[in-house]
């Protein structure tokens, strides 16, 4: 991959499994390379991008060498809690989807949140995540016509995931809420605190209490309920 990086890749199919076996496998070249190199994980591949590469053929052969330790890798696992609202005014294309599929806004609603989302892969904007396991009754593809602006925090489902717009921006995901969390501070020290095999978890909110995590988000006062476990 060009100069300076190599691309690892597995079999390409979005799976648990697959993602954990790729993180693992991140640690181990973590611990072997410290800052000498930047790596990139996503569903089914792990980008090496190293400061300095002058023998990739090398590289590749101690990366092939350090593979079956990823075996003895636990995972930190961190499951974040994350509001939205999903009432009119969020919700751009919920009245389209629901009418498609024959369900209520409730029942949309029940099976968004009902998910316990994986994070496999954070890209197309910082700090947007690609989440998987999302509800096969909400499997919709993305708009025929992308909108040129779609809002921050507007929460939107494309073909089988879903994720959060950080930032405005053209997009052409259907829209179903919004979340008052900012998910990427380019002034913060660790700009994006979710990551890849992270979870995510909706859980529904009124106008008016996004209203209020908003301005206690803007202060500093809101803190983002989340669990860790290692696996």
């Amino acid at each position: 991959m060009g100069e300076k990086a190599i691309l690892v890749e597995w079999p390409e199919r979005i799976d648990e499994t697959v993602l954990e076996d790729v993180l693992r496998f991140r640690h181990i070249i973590r611990e072997k390379y410290g800052n000498a190199c930047e790596l990139v994980p996503a569903y089914h591949s792990l980008l090496v991008i190293f400061r300095k590469l002058s023998d990739t053929d090398k590289e590749i052969k101690i990366l092939r060498s350090l593979y079956p330790e990823r075996k003895h890798k636990s995972l930190k696992r961190r499951l974040w809690y994350i509001p939205v609202c999903y009432e009119a005014g969020f919700g751009l294309d919920t009245d389209t989807l629901i009418s498609e599929k024959g369900l209520t806004a409730e029942t949309l609603i029940s099976l968004h949140t009902g998910a316990e989302y994986t994070v496999y892969a954070i890209g197309f904007l910082p700090g947007f995540m690609y989440l998987g396991g999302l509800d096969p009754g909400l499997y919709a593809p993305r708009r025929e016509e992308p909108r040129l602006k779609v809002p921050k925090g507007a929460v939107g489902i494309g073909g089988k995931q879903t994720g959060i717009y950080p930032q405005e921006s053209p997009g052409g995901w259907n829209i179903i809420g919004n979340s008052p969390i900012p998910l990427f501070d380019v002034s913060a020290k660790k700009p994006c605190r979710i990551r890849v095999g992270d979870k995510v978890k909706f859980f529904p909110v009124r106008k008016a209490e996004y209203d209020l995590i908003a301005i206690e988000t803007a202060t500093g006062v809101y803190k983002i309920k989340k669990e860790e476990w290692h696996d």
